[in-house]
Protein backbone atom coordinates (compact mmCIF):
# COMPACT_ATOMS: atom_id res chain seq x y z
CA UNK A 1 0.00 0.00 0.00
CA UNK A 2 0.82 3.52 -0.88
CA UNK A 3 -0.16 5.94 2.01
CA UNK A 4 -0.28 9.43 1.34
CA UNK A 5 -2.13 12.58 3.65
CA UNK A 6 -5.37 12.26 2.26
CA UNK A 7 -5.59 9.28 0.37
CA UNK A 8 -3.98 5.56 0.22
CA UNK A 9 -3.30 3.88 -3.17
CA UNK A 10 -3.53 -0.13 -3.05
CA UNK A 11 -4.06 -2.99 -4.89
CA UNK A 12 -7.25 -4.44 -5.79
CA UNK A 13 -8.19 -7.48 -3.90
CA UNK A 14 -11.02 -9.81 -4.37
CA UNK A 15 -13.57 -8.29 -1.91
CA UNK A 16 -13.19 -4.96 -3.70
CA UNK A 17 -15.04 -6.23 -7.21
CA UNK A 18 -18.42 -6.19 -6.93
CA UNK A 19 -18.00 -2.40 -5.26
CA UNK A 20 -15.41 -1.32 -8.06
CA UNK A 21 -18.21 -2.58 -10.90
CA UNK A 22 -20.94 -0.96 -9.01
CA UNK A 23 -19.13 2.46 -9.09
CA UNK A 24 -17.46 2.09 -12.51
CA UNK A 25 -20.83 1.45 -14.56
CA UNK A 26 -22.65 4.22 -12.65
CA UNK A 27 -23.16 6.86 -15.41
CA UNK A 28 -24.46 9.45 -13.45
CA UNK A 29 -21.22 9.60 -11.85
CA UNK A 30 -18.95 8.55 -14.77
CA UNK A 31 -18.52 12.18 -15.61
CA UNK A 32 -19.13 14.06 -19.27
CA UNK A 33 -15.49 12.99 -20.82
CA UNK A 34 -15.53 8.98 -20.34
CA UNK A 35 -17.73 6.75 -22.28
CA UNK A 36 -20.54 5.11 -21.51
CA UNK A 37 -19.56 1.38 -22.14
CA UNK A 38 -20.84 -0.71 -19.21
CA UNK A 39 -18.55 -3.41 -18.15
CA UNK A 40 -19.74 -6.63 -17.44
CA UNK A 41 -18.98 -8.55 -14.32
CA UNK A 42 -17.65 -11.78 -16.02
CA UNK A 43 -15.24 -9.22 -17.71
CA UNK A 44 -14.12 -8.13 -15.04
CA UNK A 45 -13.56 -10.90 -13.26
CA UNK A 46 -11.51 -12.85 -15.96
CA UNK A 47 -9.25 -9.97 -15.70
CA UNK A 48 -8.52 -10.19 -12.35
CA UNK A 49 -8.62 -13.49 -12.08
CA UNK A 50 -5.56 -13.52 -15.29
CA UNK A 51 -3.29 -10.80 -13.39
CA UNK A 52 -5.06 -8.89 -10.98
CA UNK A 53 -5.19 -5.89 -12.71
CA UNK A 54 -1.32 -6.10 -12.17
CA UNK A 55 0.67 -7.12 -14.83
CA UNK A 56 3.79 -5.76 -17.06
CA UNK A 57 2.28 -3.06 -18.94
CA UNK A 58 -1.14 -2.63 -17.09
CA UNK A 59 -1.91 -1.81 -13.59
CA UNK A 60 -4.12 -0.63 -11.93
CA UNK A 61 -4.85 0.55 -8.44
CA UNK A 62 -7.93 1.95 -6.15
CA UNK A 63 -7.56 5.50 -4.20
CA UNK A 64 -9.26 4.79 -1.01
CA UNK A 65 -9.77 7.46 1.86
CA UNK A 66 -8.08 6.27 5.54
CA UNK A 67 -10.87 4.73 6.20
CA UNK A 68 -10.20 2.16 3.18
CA UNK A 69 -13.45 3.28 1.37
CA UNK A 70 -13.06 3.32 -2.21
CA UNK A 71 -12.69 6.64 -3.96
CA UNK A 72 -11.46 6.04 -7.42
CA UNK A 73 -8.84 4.15 -9.16
CA UNK A 74 -5.56 4.89 -11.19
CA UNK A 75 -3.95 3.14 -14.24
CA UNK A 76 -0.89 3.04 -15.86
CA UNK A 77 -0.64 1.59 -19.89
CA UNK A 78 0.80 1.49 -23.07
CA UNK A 79 -0.54 4.30 -24.88
CA UNK A 80 -0.95 5.20 -28.50
CA UNK A 81 1.75 3.62 -30.80
CA UNK A 82 5.35 2.98 -29.92
CA UNK A 83 6.08 5.74 -28.05
CA UNK A 84 8.27 5.22 -24.83
CA UNK A 85 6.90 5.08 -21.16
CA UNK A 86 2.91 4.51 -20.27
CA UNK A 87 0.11 6.78 -20.18
CA UNK A 88 -1.78 7.32 -16.80
CA UNK A 89 -5.43 7.61 -16.30
CA UNK A 90 -7.38 8.39 -12.89
CA UNK A 91 -10.43 8.21 -12.08
CA UNK A 92 -12.63 10.05 -9.27
CA UNK A 93 -16.08 7.90 -9.07
CA UNK A 94 -18.69 9.76 -7.58
CA UNK A 95 -19.43 13.35 -7.99
CA UNK A 96 -19.00 14.23 -3.81
CA UNK A 97 -15.68 12.63 -4.00
CA UNK A 98 -14.08 15.39 -6.92
CA UNK A 99 -12.22 18.67 -6.19
CA UNK A 100 -10.76 17.55 -2.81
CA UNK A 101 -7.05 17.05 -4.27
CA UNK A 102 -7.72 13.14 -3.68
CA UNK A 103 -6.62 13.54 -7.70
CA UNK A 104 -3.84 15.25 -7.31
CA UNK A 105 -2.30 13.35 -4.52
CA UNK A 106 -3.04 9.65 -6.08
CA UNK A 107 -1.46 11.15 -9.58
CA UNK A 108 1.84 12.78 -8.00
CA UNK A 109 2.33 9.47 -5.27
CA UNK A 110 1.81 7.09 -8.34
CA UNK A 111 3.79 8.67 -10.83
CA UNK A 112 6.70 8.73 -8.38
CA UNK A 113 5.80 4.11 -8.03
CA UNK A 114 5.81 3.81 -11.53
CA UNK A 115 9.11 5.59 -11.84
CA UNK A 116 10.60 3.85 -8.91
CA UNK A 117 9.46 0.64 -10.42
CA UNK A 118 9.94 0.99 -14.10
CA UNK A 119 13.15 1.36 -16.43
CA UNK A 120 11.11 4.29 -18.33
CA UNK A 121 11.67 7.99 -19.01
CA UNK A 122 8.47 9.77 -19.44
CA UNK A 123 4.82 9.16 -18.64
CA UNK A 124 1.61 10.98 -20.18
CA UNK A 125 -1.64 12.14 -19.23
CA UNK A 126 -4.00 12.54 -22.09
CA UNK A 127 -7.20 14.34 -21.29
CA UNK A 128 -10.27 16.24 -23.25
CA UNK A 129 -9.61 19.76 -24.17
CA UNK A 130 -13.08 20.64 -21.86
CA UNK A 131 -11.80 18.71 -19.11
CA UNK A 132 -10.11 21.44 -16.71
CA UNK A 133 -10.00 19.96 -13.59
CA UNK A 134 -8.35 16.91 -15.00
CA UNK A 135 -5.59 18.95 -17.16
CA UNK A 136 -5.44 21.11 -13.73
CA UNK A 137 -4.65 18.43 -11.43
CA UNK A 138 -1.83 16.99 -14.09
CA UNK A 139 -0.22 19.98 -13.68
CA UNK A 140 -0.09 20.61 -10.30
CA UNK A 141 1.79 16.94 -10.39
CA UNK A 142 4.56 18.66 -12.84
CA UNK A 143 3.29 17.35 -16.12
CA UNK A 144 3.71 19.94 -18.81
CA UNK A 145 1.33 20.50 -21.81
CA UNK A 146 2.66 18.93 -25.46
CA UNK A 147 0.20 19.36 -27.93
CA UNK A 148 -3.33 18.61 -28.99
CA UNK A 149 -5.22 15.98 -31.16
CA UNK A 150 -8.27 17.32 -32.92
CA UNK A 151 -11.23 15.53 -32.70
CA UNK A 152 -8.98 12.14 -30.63
CA UNK A 153 -11.87 10.51 -29.41
CA UNK A 154 -15.33 10.11 -29.14
CA UNK A 155 -17.66 9.65 -26.17
CA UNK A 156 -21.09 10.78 -25.27
CA UNK A 157 -22.34 11.30 -28.78
CA UNK A 158 -19.65 13.63 -29.66
CA UNK A 159 -15.79 14.48 -30.71
CA UNK A 160 -13.27 15.63 -28.22
CA UNK A 161 -9.83 17.20 -28.33
CA UNK A 162 -7.49 15.54 -26.35
CA UNK A 163 -4.76 17.51 -24.85
CA UNK A 164 -1.05 15.37 -23.68
CA UNK A 165 0.85 16.09 -20.94
CA UNK A 166 3.74 14.08 -20.03
CA UNK A 167 6.66 13.65 -17.03
CA UNK A 168 9.96 12.76 -17.87
CA UNK A 169 11.50 10.43 -15.01
CA UNK A 170 13.83 14.12 -13.67
CA UNK A 171 10.93 15.89 -13.26
CA UNK A 172 9.09 13.58 -11.26
CA UNK A 173 10.27 13.69 -6.77
CA UNK A 174 11.34 10.16 -5.50
CA UNK A 175 9.28 7.88 -4.66
CA UNK A 176 10.56 8.30 -0.97
CA UNK A 177 10.07 11.79 -1.10
CA UNK A 178 6.51 11.86 -2.09
CA UNK A 179 5.45 9.29 0.76
CA UNK A 180 7.66 11.73 3.14
CA UNK A 181 5.18 14.75 1.93
CA UNK A 182 2.13 13.11 4.23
Amino acid sequence: MLEGRKINLRLIEDKDIPRMLTLMNDLNHRGEYLGIDLYHETKIQKHYADAGFWENDFGRMLITDKNDCVLGAITFFKGMGDSEGYEIGCQIYRKEDRGKGYSTEAIKIFCAYVFALKPIQRLQVCTASENVAARKAAEKCGFIYEGTMRKAFFARGKYHDLDFLSMLRDECPLLSEVLEDK
